[in-house]
Formats: C-alpha cells, structure tokens, sequence
C-alpha cells in the first residue's frame, strides 16, 4: 500500500520544490521506492518542438535521481509564470479534480512513498472561470493527505508561518510539523524565528535546511514516518 505526503509553503519562492527535492532524494536513497507529483505546475518552458517541459518536475527527477517519468508527474503544465487559474484561463486546459486523483493514484499504484507539491502558498487557486472554481485545499482534501510546511527562516517568517497554520488547522486539514529553508545556523533572528513558530503553533520543526545542502537533515525512517496510507479507489 503506498503512502503520501503533500507539501505546501508559506508562499512563493520559500524554496519549496527545492526541499521537496530533498525529501523525495533522501527517500530514494534509502532505498524506498519514491516518487514526485505536482496537481499544476506554471511557468515552465518549451522544447523545440513545443511542447512544455514539466520545471519542477524535471528539477526533483533530476535531484532525486528518480526513474520515474516525468509525463506521469503533473498533469497541467502551462507557460506563463502566473498562478494556475491565471495562467489555464489564459492557455487553456483548466484542472479538472478527477484528472488530478486518476493521476496521482496512477503514481501511488506503482511506487511506495508519494509526495505531492503544491502551488504556491495554501490559498492558490488552481481554477477560478465559469463558476468554476478548485483551490489547493479541495486536492490536499480530495486526496486525504496529511501535509508539511515550508518556509524560509528569514524575516517575516512568523506571521507567514502562524497565517498558514492557522489557516489549515482551521480547515482541518492535517499538518504534522514546518521545515525551515535558508537556514544559517546560529543567525539570532532565525533561530528566535523557530523558536517563535514552534511556540505558537505548537507543531514540531522537522529540519532546517541551509543554503546550497545537498541532504535532508532528517533520517530516512524519521521522514517516511510522515507519510500516510493512501486509500485508492
């Protein structure tokens, strides 16, 4: 029975396809049979023959030295750098949630620990045109996944990661802890940043990652631990 993991961010550029990477790495290499999927993924870039190749996607294939291919691992791909909804009105294809759990529970049927990036922060909008609207939270709670935050270590950090957590706990949606990014150790304001979070999310910091690390700092067993039985339909 494979399990999963969905990891969110307390928003844009906190590095969270970065320590995703890390995660699926660490997975992989302690010989547990990993995989990567993402609901959306904008922003990305075409080959010579037009065809958009999946960024996020390929940098964790890449990271994590994963044989899984990268066609399998998001099924909405769009060109402009814009959120999801912005970027699907304006290109076309919107999400569509069946699309997204027939893909996912494709990759859970063939691997042993899934983990699912989201877009951006918790409040992104993967679909919002004729009525017709799907938030990252419909897919975290569609597929009954337990998730992880990331966030940078720097300034402002608290608001953001208290914001989110607020936030999900408030639609019982299931966090078991915060990985900090950027991390330079024994920096004051940082390390009062974690102490701060922990303190007043009362959820436990399950690594800090500093800048240009190649490993999670977390052990194999500690992180698969996190993951959660996946029940396919």
């Amino acid at each position: 029975m494979a399990k999963a993991l969905f990891v969110t961010g307390t928003g844009t550029d906190v590095g969270k396809t970065y320590v995703t990477a890390l995660m699926v790495k660490k997975l992989e290499e302690s010989g547990k049979n990993a995989a990567y999927y993402k609901a959306a993924m904008s922003g990305n870039h075409r080959r010579s023959d037009g065809s958009l190749i999946p960024g996020d996607a390929l940098f964790v294939q890449q990271t994590a030295g994963l044989s899984q291919p990268l066609g399998e691992m998001c099924p909405y791909v769009y060109e402009h750098a814009w959120s999801p909804h912005l970027a699907a009105r304006y290109e076309g294809n919107p999400p569509e949630l069946p699309v997204i759990r027939q893909g996912f529970e494709a990759v859970c049927s063939r691997n042993d620990y899934v983990t699912v990036e989201g877009s951006g922060g918790i409040l992104c909008p993967l679909r919002a045109e004729n009525g017709k609207t799907l938030w990252l939270e419909d897919v975290i709670r569609a597929l009954q996944l337990p998730s992880v935050i990331i966030a940078d270590a720097g300034l402002g950090t608290i608001n953001s990661v208290v914001l989110t957590v607020k936030y999900m706990q408030g639609k019982k949606l299931p966090v078991k802890g915060i990985l900090f990014n950027h991390y330079h150790r024994g920096d004051t304001m940082e390390e009062d940043n974690i102490a701060m979070c922990r303190q007043h999310t009362g959820l436990p910091v399950l690594a800090c990652i500093p800048d240009g690390a190649q490993e999670l700092p977390m052990e194999p067993n500690d992180l698969a631990a996190l993951y959660e039985e996946v029940s396919l339909t």
